[in-house]
């Protein structure tokens, strides 16, 4: 799936990846993400066998111009995980509102590990 927009000049589509890429360089910026890993098993046997796995550990689903974006992280052991969290999901939903224009309707972080 993509979002999609038009205006005066013609058609803008992004596609779900580019905004997967943003959203996880995004995220490995932020302060206690040490990594972002995948859902599933098989999600990390896929990309292996890739050569760009730019979206690794986000789920981004579209509806219309609404765009949600689920994190899979892994966070430093001995930070707050509520504070880390949020100031994660706010992060993550202005970048991507800013590179796409459309409105990020939520952001879910889920906490996979901690790492030493």
């Amino acid at each position: 799936m993509s979002v999609n927009t038009s205006n005066a000049y013609g058609k803008i589509s992004i596609s779900d990846l580019a905004i997967a890429k943003v959203a996880s360089h995004t995220a490995m910026e932020g302060y206690g993400i040490v990594e972002m890993v995948s859902r599933r098993f098989t999600d990390s046997l896929s990309e292996l066998l890739k050569k760009d796995s730019g979206g690794r550990g986000v789920k981004v689903t579209t509806s219309g111009n609404r765009i949600y974006i689920d994190l899979y992280v892994v966070i430093k052991y001995g930070v707050s995980i509520n504070a880390v969290a949020e100031s994660l999901k706010e992060s993550v939903k202005y970048r991507v509102e800013k590179f796409t224009g459309m409105i990020v309707d939520t952001v879910n972080v889920n906490v996979i590990g901690v790492k030493l």
